[in-house]
């Protein structure tokens, strides 16, 4: 059993759907999506106001393209104050799980190389190394002299690279 009011929805529906549906594509630049999304609200809001929509034809054509377009417009502007939306991306610059993953083992090879040196060695490496002091500082600190320093550093290196080269790491 069909009310009065979905009866005259059918009727406006049938009398400006295909106009109505052409002008918003027009409005969203062929979006196919964007204007049935923008259809299915303007029909919503004709639904809702079927009371006051006006009886003649034209005029309730008008109405409908008026709230289409004012909904294009609210549309282009909610997407105009979000963040662009991520689209397609680039195979090339998304980080892949195994580029960090490798990472990850390359930092495991190398504190288990620097786990196998002697504490003073060690010591020397990670001061030069990772705290970027020099070579005066080094020997300041740990109360030798700067060779004993220097020696203790080329030792250091050549071990930690054996170590990489055996284990299949990066020299």
């Amino acid at each position: 059993m069909t009310t009065a009011g979905e009866f005259s929805m059918r009727a406006v529906h049938t009398a400006n759907a295909a106009p109505l549906h052409r002008f918003l594509l027009r409005l969203v630049d062929g979006r196919q999506e964007a204007a049935e999304d923008l259809f299915q609200e303007t029909m919503l809001r004709a639904w809702r106001n079927l009371d006051e929509l006006p009886p003649d034809g034209d005029a309730q054509r008008r109405w409908l393209f008026r709230v289409a377009r004012n909904l294009a417009i609210d549309a282009l502007r909610a997407r105009q104050a979000r963040p662009p939306e991520v689209g397609d991306l680039d195979p090339g610059r998304v980080p892949v799980a195994a580029d960090v993953l490798e990472c990850v083992l390359d930092r495991q090879l190398l504190d288990d190389a620097l786990r196998r040196l002697s504490p003073e060695h060690r010591t020397v490496l990670v001061r030069l190394y990772y705290e970027d002091a020099s070579v005066a500082d080094v020997a300041a600190s740990t109360g030798v002299p700067e060779g004993t320093v220097r020696s203790r550093s080329y030792y250091a290196l050549r071990t930690v690279r054996e170590f990489l080269e055996r284990a299949g790491g990066r020299p």
